[in-house]
């Protein structure tokens, strides 16, 4: 029977650099064993797009994900992002990689190319043909620039067992009461997006992999189980305290926000790798009175 293995809370994990803009991998183990030890996370998504993965070369990908493997050594579940927008390369990942320690691959529908339903059905089957681990579908169209609707979702659902839930990101509450409604069993919903993830949960949905998780995984953390163990009033105080954070965390793009958040906190340097940039010296501001207010 098909059974989803990341529940709860997941954090889709940065990427620190140092200040002349190398991979910091120190500094990436001191953070995936403070999400995972005092953050009390469920499970880590690597190298999804809050990992500014377009911009890592393929040896730095490597060795962030034997960081991964090494540091959380079965600790929670670890999810890996490896979607692209060719079929042929993807596939040809899945069937190569060292898939030890990786308990599922997090695949993005194909950017740029804006392929039809049917087209992203037959890349979806091709990735569950060549896919060693269970596939978690990632729907995220402001990014891609195509919407993976409900109806193929489903249908990807119904046909392929490999495939365990689906990272939902359209911001289109109905299309993921929809999914939710008529899934198959052991098929689920993860939130994409944290301003969302009291509304899927409540409506039935699995959890989240968060951004803002990165600066507060035990908020994060204990927004989700108070909301799945049915306090809902404890999961809404906590959902309107995050109210600043989740727009400041988005409002010049991510993982900038976050970053800017854990900067503050001096738990890395606010570095990132063109085409992206930090925020404005008026949004690290607001960022800075955000933190220094939030209270739970």
């Amino acid at each position: 029977m098909r059974t989803n293995p990341f529940q709860g809370t997941g954090v889709a994990v940065i990427t620190p650099f140092t200040a002349e803009g190398e991979v910091d991998l120190l500094t990436l183990r001191e953070h995936i064993c403070r999400l995972i030890e005092e953050g009390g996370v469920d499970y880590l998504c690597a190298l999804g797009t809050t990992a500014e993965t377009p911009t890592l070369s393929a040896e730095e990908r490597e060795l962030i994900i034997e960081t991964f493997v090494d540091e959380v050594n079965g600790r929670v579940p670890l999810l890996l992002g490896c979607g692209g927008n060719n079929t042929g390369s993807v596939c040809a990942f899945l069937e190569d990689a060292d898939f030890e320690g990786i308990d599922g691959v997090l695949i993005v529908t194909p950017y740029y190319n804006k392929p039809t339903q049917e087209g992203l059905y037959r890349h979806y089957r091709a990735v569950c043909q060549a896919s060693p681990v269970p596939v978690v579908l990632y729907n995220v169209p402001g990014r891609t620039g195509v919407n993976l609707s409900s109806e193929t979702t489903l249908r990807l659902a119904e046909d392929f067992d490999n495939i365990v839930a689906i990272k939902e990101a359209s911001g289109n509450l109905a299309q993921i009461n929809e999914i939710i409604s008529h899934a198959p069993a052991g098929f689920e919903v993860i939130s994409g997006d944290d301003s969302l993830t009291f509304e899927i949960v409540a409506l039935g949905g699995a959890g989240v992999i968060s951004v803002v998780g990165n600066a507060f995984p035990s908020e994060m953390t204990e927004l989700v189980r108070s909301m799945k163990n049915g306090d809902v009033f404890e999961a809404l105080h906590i959902h309107r305290a995050f109210h600043d954070i989740f727009r400041l965390a988005f409002v010049e793009g991510n993982p900038a926000g976050v970053k800017c958040m854990m900067a503050e906190r001096g738990e890395l340097q606010n570095v990132l790798r063109l085409p992206l940039t930090e925020v404005s010296e008026n949004t690290r501001r607001h960022i800075a009175q955000a933190l220094h207010d939030f209270a739970l």
